[in-house]
């Protein structure tokens, strides 16, 4: 089996880099201040208070990981761990196993942020980055090409690469019978980061690539990969995964999913 790695992003404003990119003004205000008034003038400018890419300081990194051991879940490091822990955390996983990449928008989202903080931080990658240049096989099939099975968006792929086909990943989960989204969307992180509700946007995080790898199960199922006993397998799997923590969100999602229906 070729391991996969699900991954997803929390992300908040980056306090340091706005102060860098703005020191006219006052010292003295506090991060949230600071972030607080860029997303005001960021509203102002342009309607919405969604920062540039290179601004959003990498908060939590969610992974999925499946191979022959077995099916985890589990948000990298710690919340109190710096951003380049996070990311050379992250890297590190590739460099050792180069799994099979899985996500939703990750071509839009996760992953120029990935390069933007890595960049920002120092965190090399050069298995990630390798395009051929040391290893012959990734001339035709990385990473970074849109087009190569290395990273598979899953969202762009059902898109057919058309942005206006593009659908949410929490109605995508809910149609095909998974619980989707709990408690949270992507708005609500920074608040509740401010708020001192770092473990929720980690369960949060950790709910959403869940939801990322039994969407991709059923698309495998789609492609033929998996037969029908096969793709049943791996959604018990899951299941039985997650019934055997005793974490809180996992029993709320539990309860969310329900009984699985029979030919679903």
């Amino acid at each position: 089996m070729i391991p996969s790695l699900v991954f997803d992003l929390e992300t908040i404003p980056d306090a340091a880099g706005l102060r860098r990119l703005n020191p006219h003004w006052d010292a003295d205000l506090t991060d949230t201040q600071v972030i607080e008034m860029a997303l005001a003038a960021r509203r102002e400018s342009h309607g919405t208070d969604f920062l540039p890419l290179h601004l959003h300081k990498v908060a939590v990194i969610g992974c999925v990981f499946r191979d022959d051991h077995g099916f985890r879940v589990k948000t990298l490091g710690k919340a109190d761990d710096t951003e380049g822990v996070l990311l050379a955390g992250f890297f590190k996983t590739i460099e050792r196993y180069t799994p099979r990449l899985i996500s939703w928008n990750g071509s839009g989202f996760d992953l120029p942020v990935l390069h933007y903080r890595s960049l920002i931080n120092s965190v090399p990658a050069p298995r990630y980055w390798d395009m051929g240049e040391d290893d012959r096989d990734f001339k035709y099939n990385n990473y970074i090409s849109r087009y190569h099975s290395r990273h598979v968006d899953l969202m762009d792929v059902l898109a057919k690469y058309n942005g206006r086909a593009n659908a949410p990943l929490d109605d995508l989960a809910k149609l095909c019978g998974f619980p989707g989204k709990l408690g949270m969307d992507g708005s609500q992180v920074w608040q509740a980061w401010a708020n001192g509700k770092a473990d929720e946007v980690r369960a949060y995080c950790e709910t959403d690539v869940v939801n990322t790898w039994l969407v991709y199960c059923r698309f495998r199922f789609l492609k033929g990969e998996l037969d029908r006993e096969s793709y049943d397998a791996e959604v018990h799997l899951v299941r039985d995964t997650l019934q055997a923590s005793d974490a809180v969100h996992w029993k709320e999602y539990l309860d969310a999913w329900g009984t699985i229906p029979k030919g679903a």
